[in-house]
C-alpha cells in the first residue's frame, strides 16, 4: 500500500472537501450529509517544516532581476516587491485591488485584506515598494481594478487580470537568474518575515503582519526554535 505524507493526505483531503460543497451546492448532497463527509480532520504533521528564505543581499539581487525600463520590468519589480516587502501571499497579490491601496495614520497601506481564514488585516506599504507601484500605474495607464495585468508578447496591457500562477512563474524564473532553484511566491513571504525578525522586529507585529491567528502559528514560521545560521553543531571539535 502505497505510503503517504501527512501534507499530501492533506492536500487529497482538501479536494475531496471542495468536491463536496460543489456537490451540496448543486443538489447532489444533504446539507447533513456533505457535513458529516467533511467532518474528516486533517492529519497531524510531527516537527517543523524549515522552508527557504533569502538572504538580505539576496532579496536586493532578485528585486534587480527586471529591468524597469520595460512595461513588464515594472510590473514584475512590483510582483517581487510587493511579496518580499509586504509579505502577501500570491492569490492576495493577483486580487490586490488598486482601491486597496490607502493612506492611514499618515503612510501608505494595504487596507483591509481578507487573507487566509478571512482574517482581515492591514499592511504597511515601505516607501521603495511604493514608488515601484506608482512607476507601475503610471506606465500602464492603472487607475482602478485589479492592480497587476497580464502584458502580451507585444508589450501591451490586457484586460485581464493575473493568474495566482503567473505570479509564481515570476518568480521561480527571477529566483532563477539569481542561481536560486525551487524557490517559490511563499518563500519571499518567509523571507519578508524572517529579515523583519532579524532586524529586531516584534513577534507580535510580524504576527500582524503575515496574518497569523497566533503567536505560535508565527514562531513556527520563522523556524524560531532553530537556529541554522550559527547551529549547535558547528563547534563538535571533530
Amino acid at each position: 500500500m502505497e505510503s503517504l505524507s501527512p501534507s499530501t493526505i492533506n492536500v487529497r483531503l482538501s479536494a475531496v472537501r471542495k468536491m463536496i460543497g460543489e456537490a451540496r451546492k448543486n443538489g447532489m448532497l444533504g446539507a447533513e450529509e456533505a457535513a458529516s463527509l467533511t467532518e474528516v480532520p486533517n492529519m497531524s504533521q510531527k516537527g517543523t517544516r524549515l522552508g527557504n528564505w533569502l538572504t538580505r543581499e539576496q532579496a536586493k539581487e532578485l528585486l534587480a532581476v527586471p529591468d524597469r525600463a520595460t512595461l513588464k520590468g515594472k510590473r514584475d519589480y512590483v510582483i517581487l516587491a510587493l511579496l518580499v516587502g509586504c509579505a502577501l501571499r500570491r492569490n492576495e497579490l493577483a486580487e490586490l485591488d488598486v482601491a486597496t491601496i490607502q493612506q492611514r495614520e499618515g503612510r501608505w497601506v494595504l487596507a483591509d485584506l481578507e487573507g487566509k481564514g478571512r482574517r482581515i488585516r492591514t499592511v504597511a506599504i515601505p516607501i521603495w515598494v511604493k514608488q515601484g507601484i506608482n512607476a507601475w500605474m503610471t506606465a500602464a495607464g492603472i487607475e482602478d481594478g485589479r492592480l497587476l495585468r497580464s502584458i502580451s508578447k507585444s508589450g501591451k496591457i490586457n484586460r485581464d487580470t493575473l493568474s495566482d500562477w503567473a505570479v509564481w512563474s515570476v518568480v521561480e524564473q527571477s529566483s532563477k537568474q539569481i542561481g536560486i532553484e525551487h524557490f517559490g511566491a511563499h518563500d519571499l513571504r518567509r523571507t519578508c518575515a524572517k529579515l523583519c525578525r532579524k532586524n529586531g522586529g516584534d513577534l507580535e507585529q510580524i504576527k500582524f503582519l503575515l496574518g497569523h491567528s497566533s503567536i505560535q502559528t508565527t514562531e513556527r514560521y520563522l523556524g524560531s526554535e532553530q537556529d541554522i545560521e550559527i547551529a549547535v553543531n558547528d563547534n563538535l571539535g571533530l
